[in-house]
């Protein structure tokens, strides 16, 4: 069997969410070539040791270059804070090599565009980890939308709100960053404008509002220096698709109580789909004409009716998890790079994201609505 070397850079959360993603996908699916795990970085050594040993990468090193250098890598692998994909990216594409990138793609429109261009350029594959669109029910919604069963669109109502950051004394990192980070508008919001995208298609305008709760935060852990915050705990806006259906969306990484709250309400003509991450296993669907006193939201769960369920297990309602859709999304990775063909979403996807993240932003500064395709064409994008 084609075989596909992989190397992955960063060996965080989202690292090891890529290679147990990969590991796992060989063995569900039927895969037009097998990924092999070549080399894995980390600034620190050890930690890059601890996880070549962990999934049996054939080399470790603690400098990126060494990834992209390295000739039996086809597929680099991404995970590092925003900011540095797009130095690494670009190398890799110059290198001729795929790339996996987590989301999102880069702190600002202008270098998303660049990246984008690069690879369409260099005509290698490309893929963004919104892994939330390979949620089995997320596809079945967009499936039920598509065939007209809730009818014409008229509206989309998302949000994505945890609360890792709620505690004030949490300390600064690179996510409160607003070169590097860029606050949860560009955190969570990029998953929930990229789910409303998903269902809805293209993001015509948006009028934002952004709000910083925690004003300050210590420099280090236990440090008494507290160092004063400069981007966005709370984001939200309205939306106009280009359908014609409007909508809202709300980021927050501030509330509490809250794990992994994306959730997306579509409602059409004939009725209304829903969906809450806390409960992926679980779609409600609503639709109109059922007798008086009748109607009511059907829940699905689930099952091996809807796509790649069944590669997990073959009856419905015993549920999928994170890691588990990061698998679906490393079975389409590795079946385009294999076909040398288009991954979805890929940069070009993930460009606009950033543009409706930035023409939110504007709207919070400069307000009224705003175009996410000014932003793409003012970074030197179509217009």
């Amino acid at each position: 069997m084609k075989e596909i070397g992989v190397g992955i850079i960063g060996t965080g959360f989202m690292g090891t969410a890529h290679a147990l993603a990969l590991v796992t996908a060989a063995r569900l699916f039927d895969l037009p070539a097998r990924p092999r795990l070549e080399t894995v970085v980390d600034p620190d050594p050890v930690r890059a040791e601890a996880m070549a040993r962990r999934f049996g990468f054939a080399r470790h090193a603690a400098d990126w270059r060494a990834v992209v250098e390295d000739p039996a890598v086809d597929l680099v692998s991404v995970t590092t804070p925003n900011h540095l994909h797009r130095p690494m990216a670009l190398a890799a594409i110059e290198a001729g090599k795929a790339v996996w990138c987590e989301k999102p793609l880069a702190p600002t429109t202008r270098e998303a565009l660049e990246m984008t261009r690069a690879a369409e350029d260099a005509g290698v594959p490309t893929a963004v980890g919104f892994n939330y669109l390979r949620n089995p029910l997320v596809r079945f919604a967009r499936e039920l939308i598509e065939a007209g069963e809730i009818g014409e669109i008229w509206t989309f109502r998302g949000i994505h709100a945890e609360d890792y950051m709620a505690d004030p004394d949490t300390p600064w990192s690179w996510r409160l960053d607003p070169g590097a980070g860029g606050g949860v508008v560009a955190d969570l919001g990029s998953h929930i404008l990229a789910m409303a995208r998903f269902l809805v298609g293209e993001i015509a305008a948006v009028n934002g509002d952004l709000a910083t709760v925690v004003t300050d935060r210590p420099e280090t852990p236990a440090s008494p220096v507290r160092r004063p915050i400069e981007v966005d705990d709370v984001a939200r806006a309205l939306l106009r698709f280009s359908s014609g259906a409007t909508g809202s969306i709300e980021a927050s990484w501030v509330a509490a109580g809250r794990k992994m709250r994306l959730a997306f309400e579509v409602t059409g003509a004939k009725g209304t789909v829903m969906l809450d991450m806390e409960r992926l296993n679980e779609l409600r669907l609503f639709r109109r004409g059922a007798a008086a006193g009748r109607e009511g939201f059907v829940e699905i769960l689930a099952g091996p009716e809807h796509p790649d369920y069944a590669a997990f297990c073959p009856a419905a309602g015993h549920q999928i998890g994170f890691n588990d859709m990061k698998a679906i999304e490393a079975r389409y990775v590795i079946e385009a790079v294999a076909g040398g063909r288009p991954f979805s979403p890929g940069f070009a996807e993930a460009t606009a994201v950033q543009a409706a993240v930035d023409a939110i932003r504007r709207s919070a500064t400069a307000g009224g609505w705003q175009r996410p395709a000014d932003i793409l064409y003012e970074a030197g994008g179509p217009t």
